[in-house]
């Protein structure tokens, strides 16, 4: 829902607030990723320490360390090096911050970051998507 809510900023040559929405769709379906993967993996019992850590990390906007903490990041690293495209696409979209939402943003940069989360089949979100 979101990602068409960016798409109709777009339209509407709202660069920044489609900027900040493509990035939040991303954060978002990464928190979605953390959730299953709490729910169904062994994780919590992995080491003592990794309850603790989910819960004060998992407040975070870092997209790179939601990867992370959602159990992505060998699978992701696979299929970013098996999937240029899909890594290039990454490369743009960990740049987003949640503070973008404060900051000026160009027609560039804005469809740059909507393309690099909504593209089919290689768009970061349609990656994430299939993992929750």
């Amino acid at each position: 829902m979101r990602l068409k809510d960016a798409q109709a900023l777009l339209g509407r040559k709202r660069w920044s607030a489609a900027y900040y929405l493509s990035g939040y769709v991303i954060e978002c379906s990464l928190k979605c990723c953390l959730l299953k993967h709490l729910g169904e993996s062994n994780a919590v019992f992995g080491t003592r320490d990794y309850l603790k850590r989910v819960a004060a990390e998992c407040w975070t906007h870092d997209l790179v360390k939601l990867v992370e903490l959602a159990g992505l990041d060998t699978a992701f690293q696979l299929a970013r090096n098996a999937n240029p495209t899909l890594g290039s696409y990454w490369g743009v979209t960990k740049m987003w911050k949640e503070t973008s939402r404060y900051e000026e943003k160009t027609e560039t940069e804005a469809k740059d970051l909507f393309a690099a989360v909504s593209h089919k089949p290689d768009g970061v979100f349609t990656w994430i998507q299939s993992r929750w």
